[in-house]
């Protein structure tokens, strides 16, 4: 599927942008699942001040959407219409300030942050390492991993709304909850300041290396999108998902993870289709054998085809 080319007249509105706008840019190879349609313009600002220009500059109807690593992603195969932006170099630094405290771009990954704070002998943050996603990411969905969580260290984070002006908003600000925060959908964030403790290097590498040796361990290598549904109050998916009779369960090329029932897997070959799916008929298995609706925290987007 390919939709209209509006990059031309983009571009004539915004003289001054520095950024790259592409046209029906296929979004699988920037997805883990590896799988999905094309973006009707995929944008790459360069800086903040770029992304500010361009969201005031974006006629009021076209659509916005920000993608980081997409390791929480399914894009669907129809693609996704209006602008998909993709945070880049302009928004992966990372600087060490005093009190132990962490500056860092939305578009960093969430482990290379984690081992800046090991090297300035900052803890506190070391559970950044066992999320497989940026930073941006983290804020958007209170990211969480080995019993610490967003919300327990961010200080303030920054973005930018949908008429290109810049917000900051303090912890108290975001409505933080289990993988959720309630900042709207349409504000993009592009930095945080993340509050650690003072710490031992070697210490906070041990508890780096045990959380990266527990999810080898436990999670599955192949193509996927982590953790697919949130934990109901008081349950473990993964276990209500085994116990329905869905480990190793195979849709078209998707299969629920034999190593951790939680994931989903692209065996090579699978459609987003087939994910998305595989990820319905074990919602409705779980709910017929155990009376409970489990919630994706995977986030699909776009169109189906």
């Amino acid at each position: 599927m390919t939709f209209p080319d509006i990059v031309p007249d983009l571009k004539a509105r915004m003289p001054e942008l520095r950024g790259r706008m592409m046209a029906n840019q296929t979004l699988d190879p920037y997805t883990w699942f590896r799988v999905g349609g094309p973006a009707q313009v995929l944008f790459s600002p360069e800086d903040p001040d770029d992304l500010a220009y361009f969201l005031k500059m974006l006629p009021a109807d076209v659509p916005v959407m920000v993608i980081g690593a997409a390791s929480n992603t399914i894009v669907r195969d129809g693609g996704v219409p209006g602008v998909v932006i993709r945070l880049g170099r302009g928004f992966n630094d990372v600087a060490i300030e005093d009190g132990n405290r962490v500056r860092c771009g939305a578009g960093i990954l969430d482990v290379l942050v984690a081992r800046a704070a090991q090297k300035a002998a900052i803890a506190g943050l070391a559970f950044l390492s066992g999320i497989p996603g940026t930073i941006g990411g983290a804020l958007r969905m209170n990211g969480g991993a080995y019993g610490g969580e967003t919300k327990d260290v961010l200080v303030e984070a920054y973005a930018i709304d949908r008429q290109g002006n810049r917000v900051t908003y303090a912890n108290a600000d975001m409505g933080f909850s289990y993988r959720h925060c309630s900042v709207p959908e349409d504000v993009i964030f592009v930095g945080a300041l993340f509050q650690g403790k003072a710490g031992d290097a070697d210490a906070i590498a041990a508890e780096m290396a045990d959380i990266k040796a527990k999810r080898e361990a436990s999670q599955p290598r192949n193509r996927t999108g982590g953790s697919t549904f949130k934990n109901p109050p008081g349950r473990n998916a993964w276990k209500l998902i085994d116990e329905a009779g869905c480990r190793g369960l195979t849709i078209g090329g998707a299969q629920v993870s034999e190593l951790h029932c939680n994931f989903l897997i692209n065996l090579g070959n699978a459609t987003a289709a087939d994910i998305e799916t595989l990820g319905e008929t074990v919602r409705e298995r779980v709910k017929a054998h155990s009376g409970i609706a489990l919630e994706w925290e995977i986030k699909r987007i776009g169109e189906k085809a």
